[in-house]
């Protein structure tokens, strides 16, 4: 099982993603927690303690590393470098466990220009399509607004991209442009939650404006996740009511 989940910010995105991982793992999975937003906050999301997310060191600082595996210092996007770097050891090396879950976080590529293509660039791609295509975990990802690190190699083995939104035209207006985005490399499965819905919520219109886009869920405004993320807590226990609908929502996928 691979997804991926994207959305603008501010939608619940990463809490979607954390909830979802530990979902996972209580139901015996092995999971693999990727954190490919540059905003990277899915390790608190997931439940590690502060002191484990001071720890964390992100792929694309690891200059040493780059460098091994592609042959060129960081930033450098005038050289020569490999564009298949050797990734399969990353995961398990540089991966912060927590019971049956590992973490691994990207970070944020420095980029020179439009469609810079440099060294750490280029691991992370690769990693990337080597943790959707050859890892038999269960992989979530918590993306960006976007498609940033998903290439065409990668969109087949996707198994479901998901776009969170909240109730407004604006966050429909993102899901629609990220939607085209996916589509362009690609990626069939796409569909979209939509987050912190008020009670009475009538989405019809909501619906309507989504012009394509599969609902699969709704999920609801929740103050219990709110405080959790002002005491440190993980919303997996804060909401058990939230992870229930959560768990409805991927269960209606039926993804193997």
């Amino acid at each position: 099982m691979k997804i991926a989940i994207t959305g603008k910010g501010g939608v619940g995105k990463t809490t979607l993603a954390g909830v979802l991982a530990r979902l996972l793992a209580e139901k015996g999975k092995k999971v693999l927690a990727v954190d490919a937003d540059p905003d990277a906050n899915l390790a608190s999301a997931i439940g590690f303690s502060e002191d484990e997310v001071e720890k964390i060191e992100p792929i694309a600082s690891l200059k040493d590393l780059i460098k091994e595996r592609t042959g060129a210092e960081p930033g450098q996007s005038g050289s020569f470098f490999s564009m298949n770097p050797k990734v399969d050891d990353i995961p398990d090396k540089y991966s912060l466990n927590k019971d049956s879950i590992k973490l691994l976080v990207m970070g944020a590529v420095e980029k020179g220009g439009v469609g810079c293509i440099c060294p750490e660039s280029a691991l992370i791609r690769q990693l990337v399509k080597h943790l959707v295509i050859a890892r038999d975990e269960v992989v979530i990802m918590d993306m960006e607004a976007g498609i940033e690190h998903l290439g065409r190699a990668t969109a087949e083995a996707v198994d479901a991209f998901i776009i969170v939104i909240e109730p407004g035209l604006r966050s429909v207006q993102t899901a629609k442009t990220i939607k085209k985005l996916a589509a362009d490399i690609g990626i069939e499965n796409i569909y979209v939650v939509i987050n912190k819905a008020s009670p009475g919520l009538d989405a019809k219109n909501l619906v309507d404006s989504l012009s394509g886009l599969k609902l699969i869920g709704t999920l609801p405004s929740s103050p219990k996740i709110q405080e959790s993320d002002l005491s440190g807590l993980s919303p997996y226990d804060a909401d058990k009511d939230f992870v229930a609908k959560l768990d409805e929502i991927i269960e209606s996928l039926d993804l193997k």
